[in-house]
């Protein structure tokens, strides 16, 4: 059995007899998960303060977690050497060096990436990858960047920079209920512009909103119409294999600790290197230069993704990145995948399956209600008998109280969330550009004007955003079970919204 059940510490009581009962049928609807059960093993091995502590930690899209042995290898490594700053020849600064290129080659290899197609260029995070390909990517008058309403605020803000060099930007529209594109209406999007000048598709291989997973077949068909694309991969890849020998987009940004925890503050572009020829900086920065002269007035980048790796490396935290790959590598995407898939089905059928007394649902989920076309991240709301919105904070408070780690707001994601709370493009206008135009500056600096709870007022939303809970590496029924029965908890109640923390904006 998975889990544990009697953690005296833990403020969430619930019966283990029956949660056992639920197990057995939760198997017998998913017998594939039994092919998972070494992960069972792995989490009592590497992941045991889960338990120790009585954590039921569902936050996965927001950050991975990391093993007991990831932090002890590196650990050890670091102890046993001297590392220098790798922009040197000194023995210290080679030994480095070669760590650096090895994590390089685990990151190619990891994602079966030719090191002859790609480069691998460290970041600090995936915002910071996509903000090298923005702010350098080669957007002209005529051009175009098109992007969904799907997409991450680190994608999104891709568009001022196309703004800025007089090339267009145009969001194609998710379709209720699912939230997915229409595919016809993709093509034609694609089959516009042919004009010679660069054009720019991005989108997520998986939404962090509703975990829809958009098809990576749209990678072939934009390539073929003349499109550059990026695959916003940070959702995707720490429960999904993204194998680049098959699919090829042009840039991939990364955050490694969406994928294993550990190290935070590092994550990578992966890019073709034929797609690095469009790229062109803004300005240089040490590490970046072959050469440079104060006096001539010139210089000359490095070739390659060496020219994008602005500054000093966090390099002594690039050996972990190698480390934590291994480890996702020695339990197998398939199994991580396969767990994910089955929790997911029986999390999305049984809170769909909750109602009050009257007869009203108390869950509304936003994005495909089945595991086809989507992963472990479900974004959802609760409702009171009345058909109220439960506001998030409320959510969010009691969940804590039951050390449950969930998210709530738009997770940086307002075009999906849009989309899932109907919100017109009429409404958004006049909130933004005319009637708030004063006001919404003051709003995030905390110097009074409007208030966050009048703003989302304006929008005609109940609440803030949604609840979203995301499974993951060593999630277990134990954690999705005791997610149902703090959900139990909302039937057949009006929750007030008295002594409650301040929203945060997106």
């Amino acid at each position: 059995m998975s889990g544990a059940t009697g953690d005296t510490r833990s403020p969430f009581h619930f019966n283990s007899v029956e949660m056992r009962e639920a197990e057995r049928a939760f198997r017998h609807a998913y017998p594939a998960f039994e092919s998972t059960s070494s992960l069972d093993a792995l989490r009592a091995r590497e992941y045991a303060r889960l338990d120790d502590l009585g954590q039921i930690y569902l936050d996965y899209t927001g950050g991975g977690l990391y093993a007991e042995s990831q932090l002890r290898e590196h650990f050890d490594l670091l102890r046993r050497h001297v590392f220098g700053n790798p922009h040197s020849l000194n023995p210290t600064s080679r030994a480095m060096t070669e760590l650096v290129e090895r994590a390089r080659t685990s990151v190619l290899e990891f994602f079966q990436a030719s090191p002859d197609e790609y480069a691998v260029i460290f970041t600090s995070n995936a915002s910071h990858a996509l903000k090298l390909v923005g702010e350098a990517y080669s957007f002209q008058p005529g051009g175009q960047f098109l992007l969904l309403f799907d997409n991450h605020n680190s994608v999104n803000g891709i568009r001022e920079f196309a703004r800025a060099k007089g090339a267009s930007f145009t969001y194609l529209p998710v379709m209720a209920p699912d939230l997915c594109v229409e595919e016809a209406l993709l093509r034609s999007f694609l089959e516009q512009g042919a004009n010679g000048a660069h054009r720019l598709f991005a989108y997520p291989a998986q939404s962090n909103f509703t975990g829809v997973q958009h098809p990576l077949e749209w990678i072939e068909a934009a390539q073929a119409r003349g499109w550059h694309v990026l695959l916003d991969g940070a959702a995707f890849v720490p429960t999904n294999r993204l194998d680049l020998s098959r699919w090829h987009p042009d840039f991939v940004p990364l955050s490694f600790y969406k994928m294993f925890g550990y190290p935070t503050g590092v994550g990578c572009l992966l890019a073709r290197k034929a797609a690095l020829t469009t790229l062109h900086r803004p300005w240089f920065a040490g590490g970046t230069v072959w050469g440079i002269s104060v006096q001539g007035d010139g210089y000359v980048l490095l070739s390659g993704g060496e020219g994008f790796e602005d500054g000093t490396l966090n390099y002594l935290n690039l050996p972990a990145v190698e480390i934590g790959l291994k480890h996702l590598a020695a339990i197998g995407m398939e199994t991580i995948h396969q767990r994910v898939r089955c929790l997911t089905g029986w999390l999305l059928d049984t809170l769909l399956s909750l109602r009050h007394s009257n007869g009203r649902p108390l869950v509304e989920v936003y994005g495909p209600h089945t595991t086809d076309r989507r992963g472990g991240t479900v974004a959802l709301n609760f409702f009171d008998p009345h058909g109220s919105m439960i506001d998030e904070r409320v959510v969010d408070r009691r969940a804590s109280e039951m050390r449950l780690s969930l998210r709530t707001g738009c997770f940086c994601n307002p075009g999906a969330g849009e989309a899932a709370f109907h919100l017109s493009k009429e409404t958004l206008r006049k909130v933004f550009h005319e009637e708030s135009r004063d006001t919404l500056p003051q709003l995030f600096k905390g110097e009074g004007g409007m208030s966050w709870d009048q703003f989302l007022a304006d929008l005609g939303m109940q609440s803030g955003g949604a609840v979203r809970v995301s499974l993951g590496l060593v999630t277990n029924f134990a954690d999705v079970y005791r997610l149902v029965q703090f959900a139990r908890t909302l039937l057949d109640i009006f929750p007030g919204e008295s002594d409650l923390p301040p929203r945060l904006h997106c």
